[in-house]
């Protein structure tokens, strides 16, 4: 049985990384990519660690095995992530609903990926439910980037409320900004 909590200690940022690194776009063949989605940025335990407060990463824990994982990573953090730099940048020179993204009380969803087997149980769902709740009373925002070269993330975006703001190229590739307004 599934069950969706914190990140709190030592292992759960070593399973966390585990998961990170064997989805990594580079690790994974393009067909998997492609079809099963996969992750960018590879962090450091330190990090991840720091990224982890104030506000601690959402976990789905199969037993005491972390099989998902939905990271928080608020805008301070800017200047900690080399690959990141630009996203940020983009986030702040991007308007939305007569303000600019840089103005809103929100956070970064820093990354969210969840385990091959685990993948269409609703996981991805039970994520964002845990993270409203944590997070509702302290923002207003949650923006994330997403490569359009992983539809799957798009798509299950797309279905728990984001919507796309903004389209742009990296050395990467080519990437979205989507934002989505949190509960009341």
């Amino acid at each position: 049985m599934i069950q969706f909590d914190f990140a709190r200690t030592d292992d759960d940022f070593r399973q966390i990384l585990a998961l990170q690194k064997a989805n990594l776009k580079q690790r994974i063949s393009s067909e998997e990519a492609k079809q099963e989605g996969f992750v960018t940025v590879d962090h450091t335990f330190e990090v991840l660690q720091k990224m982890n407060s104030p506000h601690p990463h959402i976990v789905a824990r199969d037993g005491d095995k972390i099989v998902a994982y939905a990271l928080v990573m608020l805008s301070q953090m800017a200047t900690e992530i080399p690959i990141l730099f630009g996203m940020f940048e983009q986030i702040n020179s991007t308007p939305y609903k007569n303000a600019y993204l840089k103005d809103l009380n929100y956070f970064v969803m820093g990354q969210i990926c969840i385990a091959k087997e685990y993948r269409g149980q609703g996981v991805f769902q039970g994520l964002y439910q845990k993270l409203d709740e944590a997070m509702k009373n302290h923002f207003a925002y949650i923006i994330t980037l997403i490569s359009l070269h992983n539809p799957r993330s798009c798509k299950a975006h797309q279905k728990v409320g984001f919507e796309i703001i903004k389209n742009y190229q990296t050395d990467y590739g080519d990437d979205v900004i989507i934002v989505m307004k949190k509960t009341e």
